[in-house]
């Protein structure tokens, strides 16, 4: 079931997004008097053909809805009647052309500030960026990093949520050695703490951020209490029950849930008496803990879950919620940041300051997809946005069969004074294609090395 949720919400996600970057080729094509032949959602054989009475255009909706195109007059490829020619792509100027082939980013950029907008409106959830356990020796701990400290902005950079704070900090790691960080301690004493960056590339690492700066999200204490059971595990087969209160372990009390998992994690196969209370009443179990294989041996495990109490996050959970105008502009503050981002990580890949194995390619877009659209329409309006900014930037850069590509050929026209050979084309589509491919390829091999590891 969910991986065909994912691929549903992978072929939406797609379909949606291409179709915004091909209508901003055809709407500037259309309004700048080229004639466009046939818009397309999806490549192959066609499903659905359509055309409006005097219109030029044939709207096609293609058997494979994994991209699209707009195919326009072009003498490049076919004969153009010469009653025609000014409607053509390759006869029109620099300047018409370049507006032409921007649109389609341009458009997937302003699709991401609109989406920005209506989550902005609807309101963004997250948790606070209280700080956890910090690890000993690590950069969060020199810098004097305290467990309940709530991050207040990193480099100048507000962070309201772990969200944005995750972010900042990746970006702040990207660029500086000495990273600024303002926190508001527990008894509500502010401090301004400075981590100290060596190594950027291990810190990008795929979920090494917080860990190899020695930093953990904060999670409040659980009150000892079983929830739910796995009727096969050893606490169901101990007579454990739903409500019961672990009290002690071996005459040792017992503080938390997550104290109690600790122990028990750390002791496969053992036995140990439980002080409980049920109803009131105190009673004497006999517990054998099971075992699991994980990644470095053995894991103790009694197939058993906390009882949560109904409020019990609610101390921790923020909204960023905007009327109209202020959502306006978070959105296009979101849009542009998350743009900067993204080239600045690209450009940090090619350096060697941030690690490939941040690439991700359709597998793991998919399952992405299909986690933000069962967790609701917002989350998935921030993946869309998210998604939509990553075409845009990739779009743009300088590789032919790229956007970014046909911009350069314009600008070595616009010096040469001549288009660029067919032979010079042809080679540089080669290159380009090359080069595509070995990125969806090293990307669809991190996304197998995830999905197996």
């Amino acid at each position: 079931m969910q991986f065909l949720i994912s691929l549903l919400a992978y072929i939406v996600a797609i379909g949606v997004l291409v179709t915004a970057h091909e209508f901003g080729h055809f709407i500037v094509a259309r309004r700048l008097g080229i004639k466009v032949l046939r818009f397309s959602i999806g490549f192959g054989k066609p499903l659905y053909i359509w055309r409006r009475k005097r219109d030029e255009t044939e709207y096609v909706l293609s058997v494979l809805p994994l991209g699209g195109y707009v195919k326009m007059l072009d003498e490049r490829e076919g004969e153009v009647p010469a009653a025609e020619l000014p409607k053509a792509f390759n006869r029109q100027p620099i300047w018409k052309r370049s507006a032409v082939v921007v649109a389609g980013p341009g458009f997937n950029f302003l699709f991401a500030i609109l989406a920005y907008w209506i989550v902005f409106m609807a309101g963004v959830a997250g948790v606070k960026p209280l700080v956890g356990d910090v690890q000993p020796g690590t950069a969060a701990a020199l810098a004097g990093f305290e467990p309940r400290d709530e991050i207040l902005a990193v480099g100048g950079k507000e962070t309201r949520s772990w969200d944005t704070a995750q972010l900042a900090l990746f970006q702040a790691v990207l660029n500086e050695h000495q990273v600024q960080v303002a926190v508001r301690t527990a008894e509500g004493e502010s401090r301004q703490l400075t981590l100290s960056v060596d190594d950027s590339f291990k810190l990008t690492e795929p979920g090494m951020l917080l860990k190899g700066l020695g930093l953990s999200e904060w999670d409040p204490p659980l009150p000892p209490v079983i929830g739910q059971l796995d009727p096969a595990g050893t606490a169901t087969a101990a007579g454990l029950r739903s409500g019961d209160r672990i009290l002690s372990v071996d005459g040792k009390p017992v503080e938390s849930w997550q104290a109690l998992v600790k122990l028990l994690r750390g002791s496969p196969g053992k036995t140990f008496a439980l002080g409980i209370e049920r109803d009131g009443q105190p009673l004497g179990i006999t517990l054998h803990v099971g075992s699991v294989q994980g990644d470095n041996g053995p894991i103790g495990h009694i197939g058993a879950g906390p009882k949560i109490p109904a409020d019990f996050y609610d101390s921790l959970r923020v909204e960023e919620r905007y009327n109209p105008p202020a959502a306006f502009w978070q959105g296009l503050a979101s849009t542009a940041g998350m743009s900067w981002l993204t080239l600045d990580a690209l450009w940090n890949m090619l350096l060697g300051k941030v690690s490939w194995h941040n690439l991700s390619g359709p597998i793991d877009i998919a399952q992405y997809a299909g986690y933000a659209a069962q967790s609701g329409l917002v989350v998935f309006l921030q993946f869309l946005a998210f998604v939509s900014i990553s075409l845009g930037v990739l779009n743009l850069l300088p590789i032919p069969v790229l956007d970014g590509g046909h911009l350069l050929y314009f600008a070595v026209e616009s010096v040469k004074g001549s288009p660029l050979s067919e032979r010079a084309e042809a080679l540089g589509q080669r290159v380009g294609l090359t080069l595509l491919l070995l990125l969806v390829g090293f990307a669809i091999y991190n996304d197998l090395v995830r999905a197996f590891s």
